[in-house]
Parts: structure tokens; C-alpha cells; sequence
């Protein structure tokens, strides 16, 4: 099955720290997975993974049950697909960070994205959420330890204690706690090889890099999601790495989640040209150059940000990146095996896909949510911005003061009734064709953001129509004086 693919391993990511999927939506796709060409994934839990004792106040309200992790871990088997669970330890802790019982671990007091790694408890901390994420994958023959984006690390106290002694730098200090980590992997489970992204690596100097003992622990994942990478300065840096005595080495390439926060339905030109960019970077050096490529999917930014892209949003671009990888480039061939695989009518590279189409596992909330995305929006400001009645004579100074032309309640309100009532209806079905698939609170926080708003200012117009053509008060008593006090 691997074709002409330079990739041995290609692993699908499911980032599970916003609208994790429910078990039952996994056990649809996975087979699709498997179909489309991936035979691995990278399970990234965050506040999905079931931790018992101390660590238990870092579940999410559905977080998933050991059971489920089981049977996560046996779909996956059924379908061969080698599950890579990933743990953060350093960088994007924030789900760790965030709670006041860990809040004195943080390398800077007023953010809780990055770990001190100053201090012994924190690497007890980290060892202890490995030990238990170990414990319910005992078949793992890697795990992925993250160490990316370790945002303003050297700049707690601690650490400019540490950096004012004599050959200290940030680059020392990160290494010293990638080492740590690794080093408490190997030694719960000496089988096991640690990933760890590679973005704090590039910038080290060859010697310093090759002194600390990390390229004997770890396997960088090398990642860049631009449609344009720099296919020479990427086969430099993994010649650098080979030179430091990393043995293997990953890509990392990106399927949604990579071209905006607030995305709701990935461009999937973008994503096929980046994935284009790393067949020629795998091209470009030995044959077993790089390990494999882990088709990343981020569901948030961080944390705290917003949902981009919904999986099912990005399943058609997610099939396109890997029969791209397996048959070595994207041609009319390819495509029309896309969409059989899918079974649409059309693949939309340049533009969104075609509404109602599909019939793989989620393809009905691709359709609403697309839907939503191109028209909700555009449709609610066309009424409220571009009509004539409402712009002439109801404009914000009109409905702050209940003012209207009786007969423009005529030409306003049926158009504004019928376009809510077209909302509503579409958002009723895309509500429980998310319901099968989410969790509420992925539901509810997708809706929030990206239904309400829009409902609600069409809502607000009815209200406020409502209330300046609502019959008139009755007139006063004959001969009375409208000004007296009763």
C-alpha cells in the first residue's frame, strides 16, 4: 500500500484539547483512516485522558473513561493504526498550569503555559501524568513528549539566577529539562522512544546540541504547515541533526488547524501544496531520511483560544494530503480517488467543498457547517446593512428611539421572519449532527461562536420591530389632563 510514498509511518493527529470526538464517532473514521493511506496516530489527550489521584483535577468534564481509552486503543488495532500518545511536559501546560494546585510550578508567575524546570516537582509532575498515560497504553512503542513552543522560558527568577552563571543559556536550560523527560521515559519503560518537536531545536549550536545527551534519548519531529516551506533550509537542518547524532527524524506537515484560529473549513489547496513541499524535502536526502509524517489537525491554537476547524470539517483535506503522500503527487487520478473514497461528486481544491455532498462519517456536519460558514454571516448583514428599508428607516438611531414608518414593518419584517426561520431549521439539524459526533460542551461552545451571534442580531431587529409596532395606548379619558398627577 505505500506506493511511492518516501514516508513509512504516516499518522494522523487528533488534537483532543477542544471538541474531542466521541468514541463512537472514532470507531467510524478510523477504518476511513486506515482506507486513505495512514497506518498511525498521534493521540494528543490533554485534558481527555482519564488521571486518577492528584492529577484527577485535570480532566475535562467528558474526559474520557479508562474503558474508552481502552477501546479507543482496540479500534485502532483493528484497523492497524499504532497509536503515539503525546503528553505535553514543558510547553502548553496551561491545561496543568491553569489550576491553583500546580499554579507555583509555572516558569512565569502570571502565565501558565510553560513549566519550571527549575524545579524537582515539576519534572515528579510531568513523570507522574507519563506514568499513568504509560499505564493505559502498555502496547506504545513511542511517545511524544511535545517540548514545543516553550514560550518565555528563561524568564522566571529562577531561571535568571540559573542564566547569570558563567556558560548558562536558555538553549542549555531546555536541553537539560528534554533530557530529563526522556530520561525518566526510558527509564519507566526502556522500550519506549520519546518524540519531541522540534522548533526549540534549530537555533543550538551543532556542539551544544550533540554534548547534551538529547539526540541519544529523543526523535525530533521536524514541523512546518506553510505552503511554502523552504524544501533546502529543511534538508540543511536534518543534515545538522544527523551531524548532532539524532538517528531518526520526523516531519510534521498539517491538514486543518493550521491557517487561522477562528477557521471553520480548511483551505485545501494550502494544505495539499505543504504536503507537496515535504515529498520534495523527503526527495531531497536518503531514502530513510525521515522516519515518517505526522499529518497534524489542531482543533485550538491553545488552550485558551478559540475551535478552528471540527475533524469532520477536515476530512476531505485530510484524504487529499494522504493519497498525495502515497502516490508520490496529487493528479486527476488521485482526485477521483479521493472522491470515491469519500463519495462525493467533487473535490473542491481552490474553493470550499460543495454543500450537501459526501457520504463518509461526518460529511453532513461538513455540509452545515459549511453552509454556516459561507452564508449565515453574509446573509444576516445583506438584511441588516445592505437593505434599503432597514438601512433608510431603521437604522440604530431609529430602533434606539422606537421609531418607524408603520408601512416599512411591511417590507422589513416578513424578510427578516423568513431568513430566521431558514437559520434556525439548518441549525437544528447541524445541532444534532453534532450532538452524534461532540460532546455538549463542544456543541455548545461551537454554536456560541460561530451560530449565535448572527441569530442574535436578526433576533434583536424582530424584538425591536415588535415593540415600535405594537398597537397603540389607549387614549385618555375624556376631558382629563394628560399632565395632571392622578
Amino acid at each position: 500500500m505505500s506506493g511511492s510514498t518516501p514516508f513509512q509511518m504516516r499518522l494522523v493527529h487528533l488534537d483532543l484539547k477542544g471538541a474531542p470526538p466521541k468514541v463512537s464517532y472514532l470507531s467510524e473514521i478510523f477504518p476511513l483512516f486506515r482506507a486513505l493511506g495512514a497506518n498511525g496516530l498521534l493521540i494528543e489527550y490533554e485534558d481527555m485522558f482519564p488521571y486518577e489521584g492528584p492529577l484527577r483535577l485535570l480532566r475535562a468534564k467528558y474526559a474520557y473513561s479508562p474503558s474508552e481509552i481502552k477501546e479507543i486503543l482496540h479500534l485502532a488495532g483493528l484497523n492497524e493504526l499504532e497509536v503515539i500518545p503525546l503528553v505535553q511536559t514543558f510547553g502548553h501546560m496551561e491545561f496543568v498550569l491553569k489550576h491553583t494546585a500546580f499554579a507555583h510550578l509555572r516558569e512565569v508567575g502570571s502565565f501558565p503555559c510553560t513549566l519550571n524546570p527549575h524545579e524537582a516537582e515539576s519534572l515528579a509532575l510531568v513523570g507522574a501524568m507519563i506514568d499513568q498515560v504509560l499505564e493505559l497504553h502498555p502496547g506504545a512503542q513511542r511517545l511524544h513528549v511535545g517540548c514545543d513552543e516553550v514560550y518565555y522560558l528563561g524568564e522566571g527568577e529562577a531561571s535568571r539566577r540559573w542564566l547569570q552563571q558563567e556558560q548558562n543559556s536558555t538553549g542549555k536550560l531546555c536541553l537539560s529539562h528534554m533530557r530529563a523527560v526522556a530520561s525518566r521515559v526510558k527509564a519507566r519503560r526502556p522500550s519506549v522512544t520519546p518524540l519531541v518537536w522540534d522548533d526549540m531545536l534549530p537555533d543550538l549550536p551543532e556542539d551544544q546540541l550533540a554534548a547534551s545527551g538529547v539526540p541519544q534519548l529523543v526523535e525530533p519531529v521536524l514541523w512546518d504547515y506553510t505552503a511554502d516551506l523552504d524544501v533546502h533550509g529543511k534538508v540543511l537542518l536534518m543534515q545538522k541533526y544527523r551531524r548532532c547524532g539524532f538517528p531518526r527524524l520526523w516531519a510534521a506537515s498539517a491538514f486543518k488547524g493550521a491557517t487561522g484560529p477562528s477557521q471553520a473549513v480548511p483551505p485545501v489547496e494550502h494544505h495539499l501544496r505543504n504536503h507537496v513541499q515535504w515529498l520534495q524535502v523527503a526527495g531531497s536526502g536518503p531514502t530513510d531520511s525521515l522516519q515518517g509524517i505526522i499529518l497534524t489537525g489542531w482543533q485550538r491554537y491553545d488552550h485558551y483560544s478559540v475551535l478552528c476547524e471540527l475533524l469532520p470539517a477536515g476530512v476531505p483535506s485530510l484524504a487529499a494530503c494522504l493519497q498525495l503522500l502515497l502516490r508520490g503527487g496529487f493528479d486527476e487520478d488521485v482526485k477521483a480517488k479521493v472522491e470515491n473514497l469519500l463519495g462525493i461528486s467533487s473535490l473542491e481544491i481552490t474553493d470550499p467543498v460543495r454543500e450537501g455532498a459526501g457520504s463518509f462519517p461526518g460529511s453532513n456536519i461538513l455540509a452545515l457547517v459549511t453552509q454556516v460558514s459561507l452564508h449565515l454571516r453574509s446573509s444576516v448583514d445583506a438584511l441588516l446593512e445592505g437593505n434599503r428599508y432597514v438601512t433608510g428607516w431603521f437604522s440604530p438611531y431609529h430602533r434606539q428611539r422606537k421609531l418607524i414608518h408603520p408601512v416599512m414593518v411591511q417590507h422589513i419584517q416578513p424578510a427578516a421572519l423568513s431568513l430566521l426561520a431558514q437559520w434556525s431549521t439548518l441549525v437544528q439539524e447541524l445541532e444534532a449532527a453534532l450532538q452524534l459526533a461532540f460532546y455538549p460542551d463542544a456543541v455548545e461552545e461551537w454554536l456560541e461562536e460561530n451560530v449565535h451571534p448572527s441569530l442574535q442580531r436578526l433576533q434583536a431587529l424582530l424584538q425591536d420591530l415588535s415593540e415600535v409596532s405594537a398597537p397603540p395606548l389607549p387614549p385618555t379619558s375624556p376631558g382629563r389632563d394628560v399632565a395632571q398627577d392622578p
